[in-house]
């Protein structure tokens, strides 16, 4: 089965790299999936809720919250090991107000197969057409990679205690055996805290258009996405609730594929609850996007957070479950706390 899906997935890469010039409908929802396993264990509701180093990826404003340096790793194996989605993340306190961040995104398949010089006819002889193909000579088939990279450089700043700014520049490779594409894009972001407790945030993303060109001559066009969104946090039962809902609006005329449309106007919604027990252990669910339940745990270590979620992919199509683990390591030492005013 891992095969027949490694077979569709070169497919569609193939299939987008000789396309022509165009908005690609789907051209980075690569960068859709989200890393930190917090924030997938809550159906990717984030946009408000996100104050750490993966703050770069949901909300760049988030960023400017940080106290300490802080390191973020993930890796998470989708379609039964086939898909590897690997994230790393560093975010700076720089001065009373200002952080810097580096986030790295890798979605990628290894080793694929490519049998285009290893069809033989009944006789033995090399043959490309498929009616006449009787078997693949092994010793013929060579592989290759097909990989997308995202590249986030976060810029944030805090105005006051309730609201902050920020924006990424983002770089973007993908590669498909000998080929590759290059594109660079921005997001901006905000976040509010108008009451006690609440937290509201917008993201938009690719705010431009992320033009993405490739070796061949196509090129593709990432359209902008509005991510907004809102976290509440509430006292009970001795520990802290955090329900947080997101709704992301794109202009790609996606109907069936959406929540919600409008013409070319779609939305779709993540919603997520997290309980934390004396902010050392907490229980998180939610549901994501792509209409799949999401759970997860964390636990809070000295300088260390521990996170993991878990999605079950419905019915029996033989893509496996999806297990996120992330590990936050935060310098939380006097020498490198961030700089009063």
């Amino acid at each position: 089965m891992k095969k027949a899906w490694g077979t569709v997935l070169m497919f569609l890469l193939v299939c987008g790299a000789e396309a022509g010039t165009g908005v690609g409908k789907y051209a980075g929802e690569f960068l859709a999936i989200g890393v930190g396993a917090r924030s997938l264990a809550m159906g990717g509701a984030s946009v408000a809720l996100a104050s750490d180093a993966t703050a770069g990826f949901w909300n760049p404003a988030g960023l400017a919250r940080i106290d300490y340096p802080q390191i973020v790793l993930m890796h998470n194996e989708q379609f039964g090991s086939l898909l590897n989605h690997d994230y790393g993340a560093v975010a700076l306190p720089v001065g009373p107000s200002t952080s810097l961040g580096l986030s790295i995104i890798r979605l990628g398949i290894d080793d694929i197969a490519d049998t285009r010089l290893a069809g033989l006819d009944a006789s033995g002889n090399l043959t490309y057409d498929l009616s006449q193909l009787s078997r693949i000579d092994p010793n013929r088939v060579t592989y290759f990679n097909a990989a997308d990279w995202a590249f986030f450089f976060t810029y944030a700043r805090q105005t006051s205690p309730s609201f902050s700014y920020g924006a990424n520049l983002k770089v973007l490779r993908r590669s498909l055996d000998s080929h590759s594409a290059t594109g660079v894009g921005i997001d901006v972001g905000a976040w509010y805290n108008p009451i006690d407790g609440l937290f509201l945030g917008a993201n938009l993303q690719d705010i431009t258009t992320t033009f993405l060109a490739w070796d061949t001559g196509t090129n593709e066009l990432i359209s902008p996405t509005v991510k907004v969104g809102g976290a509440y946090q509430l006292e009970a039962l001795g520990g802290t609730f955090i329900p947080a809902i997101d709704l992301d609006f794109r202009f790609e005329n996606r109907r069936t594929a959406s929540m919600i449309h409008l013409g070319r106007i779609s939305a779709d919604a993540h919603t997520g609850l997290e309980f934390q027990f004396k902010k050392l252990v907490s229980l998180r669910a939610g549901y994501s996007d792509v209409k799949q339940f999401t759970v997860g745990a964390g636990m809070r270590l000295p300088k260390l957070n521990i996170d993991y979620s878990f999605a079950k992919f419905s019915g029996d199509n033989g893509i496996g479950d999806s297990h996120r683990i992330s590990l936050m390591f935060t310098l939380e030492s006097d020498q490198f706390k961030r700089p009063g005013e």
